[in-house]
């Protein structure tokens, strides 16, 4: 019982000096404090996020991202839906074997502006390293999609798709 009490005693006098410790700098909530306005920082070209040294795990060059894809040989269907604010483009090809991978319709221009009215597109994919099968017709087909606003499609009057035996065109 005396036990009891003492632990009881003991934990009143520590809860009690509590309170000089909630306003310290020992209390993790005042860390950080409230939030408060200031003034905007003024715009920099790059971010700050990403760290400007090297150290033991920083990469040792820039890696440039290249898409490696090369155009389809055959494009069978064109689509265009629209949808509030501007279109779907989709486009299907049809590959001469299986396996092809990251496709995608890779604008003409590249600012993708149109010339004269047209908006060309090519539908490209990336293809494997190894030797694949021919397979059959559905296992060959691949759908890409893009979506146009109706900023890109101002003066638009056709979007043209391009693969490496013919090409698709939808005029408006």
């Amino acid at each position: 019982m005396r036990k009891t009490i003492l632990a009881l005693l003991a934990s009143t006098l520590l809860v009690s000096a509590c309170g000089t410790v909630r306003d310290s700098r020992i209390n993790p909530l005042n860390w950080f404090g409230p939030a408060r306005s200031v003034e905007a920082a003024p715009a920099e070209s790059t971010n700050p996020l990403i760290p400007q040294r090297s150290g033991l795990f920083a990469r040792r060059a820039v890696e440039v991202d290249t898409y490696e894809g090369r155009p389809f040989e055959q494009i069978t269907d064109l689509t265009i839906e629209p949808v509030p604010g501007g279109a779907i483009l989709r486009a299907t090809g049809l590959a001469a074997r299986q396996g092809i991978y990251k496709v995608r319709l890779t604008p003409a221009t590249p600012d993708e502006t149109p010339v004269h009215g047209v908006l060309t597109y090519r539908l490209e994919g990336v293809r494997p390293d190894k030797a694949t099968p021919q397979g059959s017709r559905p296992t060959r087909e691949v759908i890409a999609g893009r979506r146009l606003t109706d900023q890109m499609l101002a003066g638009v009057r056709e979007i043209r798709v391009e693969g490496q035996l013919n090409a698709l065109v939808s005029r408006r």
